[in-house]
């Protein structure tokens, strides 16, 4: 489930950045992978704790929203400060390339967890 979610954020991330390029020059392509990529990576490592919490929970026992919300949290601080970081060091950035980027990997979540089988 969690996978077809990550994986289309990053298919959407290459298509974006291709877009961009293509579109705005290398520049725009550039802020856009890597814009995508702060959202992506920290939904990928999101995934990835929610399989762990999964594996390692005793069987019977219910899930603790305490692991999943530290996740969540993580998740969003990562971003941000990833997000942070690519404006600071990187003197190209294009704004409309990384708003659009961003905005594009952020949405197509529910859109593919609204579209996977029940």
């Amino acid at each position: 489930m969690m996978v077809s979610v990550v994986l289309a954020q990053f298919v959407t991330t290459l298509v974006v950045a291709i877009a961009a390029g293509a579109w705005l020059g290398a520049p725009a392509g550039w802020t856009a992978l890597l814009g995508a990529l702060a959202c992506a990576l920290p939904n990928a490592l999101f995934a990835l704790n929610l399989a762990l919490l999964e594996r390692l929970r005793p069987k019977g026992m219910g899930t603790s929203a305490i692991p999943v919300l530290l996740g969540e949290f993580c998740k969003v601080v990562l971003t941000i400060g990833l997000l942070a970081l690519l404006v600071k060091g990187y003197r190209s950035v294009v704004w409309p390339a990384l708003i659009v980027a961003v905005g594009a990997v952020l949405l197509i979540q529910p859109l593919a967890l609204a579209r996977r089988p029940r």
